[in-house]
């Protein structure tokens, strides 16, 4: 194995080992301030971060909002607050080693105003910014205004070009690095383009080397990438090291911080990580974002998946095939189906999914009355965590809707991802995690249960094991 050196990472030397970002207080100040108190760089999740009271309890969000604008406005409050909680909790605990990141999803609601709240109120406590999802022109500027550097989240060099030329060319002192975040392999959303099979992944090397020419065929400063998504050994990564053809590079974990002790996940949670087999973890386009998101197939994710296979095109009159007609609802409307889907819906009705919801697909999909009620409380209850949300039609923009019919079969992901996060049941909750999650039962470090230190996880990295 060859050494692992240290590298300038935000203006300081530190270990080329990076801890995810991941949100809803996954990734938080007690495990990015652990990280960086290793030797490398913590992050800590500014979505939807947890604040707390005098006596350290988590303070829960609860919005009082009579309207989607109000909790919105609400929402982007508690992030602001949050972020600088955690700033705060991870600068003390970081002892002044490493350095301190905060993770920010471009497409949250509110971010802009949410990162500026964090890096106006914990000056000097950050060091970095990664941001993703989406595409981040903006995030360049608000980094300069507070003299952080910033850290694009990205999945191929035809999207870095795009963001260097519209904004980052412009303030390149300040562009400390970027990730490459591998979409098949990664946890969480996923940067899935239009034109990439999900069902064929590609390997990361030749991504990453083209990411590299991109950056020095456009005169970029020759910063670190960080490789993210599918990072476990980095004795698999050897011949990365020294590479001049990758250049400086680091390597970003973010399942593995999830198994260690600082990590404020359930120990139920924990627990269920050291269970998984390969192929526990499923792709799928269920989020409310429209991105592709990986995630462990649960109860959770099971109920989504029968949802949409119970799925038919309906139309209000009679055409083409669709002339079949079946009666929907407490008043028993008329729509008209295909002959063979409506043998299908009757099977669906018997069985009791006797709710047909409505897509902006021209489809109804069925459910029981318990799921609808569900549904359609959580549209309701929308409080804007997202810029634009499918499930609930809500967008912070214009009118603040996306013009489309809410979509039931999608969910909720503030409210199910709060869940998780603070204890709750890890079947009936959305669960993010990398496609090598089903390495914690093969890989002998956590034999036995063994749940490290995250100083203990980050020496055993240093091996390269």
């Amino acid at each position: 194995m060859k050494a692992i050196k240290p590298i300038v990472i935000s203006g300081k030397e530190v270990l080329p080992l990076v801890e995810g970002g991941k949100g809803i207080g996954v990734s938080n100040g007690a495990s990015s301030g652990a990280w960086a108190a290793a030797g490398g760089v913590g992050t800590f999740s500014g979505v939807n971060a947890d604040s707390y009271d005098e006596n350290g309890n988590v303070i829960p969000m609860v919005y009082k909002g009579k309207t989607r604008r109000e909790r919105h406005d609400e929402l982007i409050e508690f992030g602001i607050q949050g972020g600088i909680n955690q700033a705060r909790v991870a600068h003390e605990i970081s002892n002044g080693e490493g350095r301190i990141h905060m993770n920010v999803l471009w497409e949250m609601g509110g971010a802009e105003p949410i990162l500026e709240g964090v890096l106006e109120g914990a000056k000097g406590l950050i060091h970095g910014v990664t941001c993703g999802a989406g595409m981040p022109y903006r995030v360049a500027e608000i980094a300069v205004r507070h003299g952080v550097y910033y850290y694009p989240i990205v999945s191929s060099g035809r999207a870095f070009r795009a963001l260097w030329k519209r904004s980052y060319h412009k303030n390149p002192e300040f562009l400390g690095g970027v990730v490459y975040e591998d979409p098949w392999l990664a946890g969480g959303h996923n940067g899935l383009s239009n034109v990439e099979d999900p069902r064929a992944p590609q390997a990361p090397y030749p991504r990453v080397a083209e990411l590299r020419k991109v950056m020095r065929d456009m005169n970029v400063p020759e910063i670190p990438i960080f490789m993210a998504g599918g990072v476990w050994s980095l004795a698999e990564f050897e011949d990365w090291l020294d590479n001049p053809e990758i250049g400086p590079i680091a390597f970003q974990f973010g399942t593995r911080p999830l198994l260690t002790q600082e990590s404020p996940i359930s120990d139920e949670w924990k627990q269920r990580l050291l269970t998984l087999k390969k192929g526990d973890v499923f792709l799928h386009r269920f989020s409310p974002t429209g991105f592709y998101s990986s995630a462990v197939k649960n109860e959770f994710l099971e109920d989504l998946i029968g949802r949409s296979e119970r799925q038919i095109p309906y139309l209000r009159k009679p055409d083409g095939d669709l002339t079949a007609a079946l009666a929907i609802g407490a008043r028993g409307r008329e729509v008209f189906v295909t002959a063979e889907d409506r043998e299908k819906a009757e099977k669906w009705i018997a069985a009791g999914y006797t709710e047909a919801m409505r897509t902006p697909d021209g489809t109804l999909v069925f459910v029981t009355p318990d799921s609808q009620k569900h549904i359609l409380k959580d549209q309701i209850e929308c409080m804007g965590c997202l810029s634009a949300c499918n499930f609930s039609n809500w967008s912070q923009h214009g009118d603040f809707t996306t013009g489309k019919p809410a979509d039931p079969r999608s969910f909720c992901i503030q409210k199910t991802l709060q869940n998780i996060a603070h204890g709750g049941d890890v079947e009936h909750e959305l669960m993010f995690a990398g496609h090598n999650a089903y390495r914690f039962a093969e890989d002998p470090f956590y034999a036995d249960g063994n749940i490290p230190t995250v100083k203990e996880l980050v020496d055993r990295i240093m091996t390269g094991a």
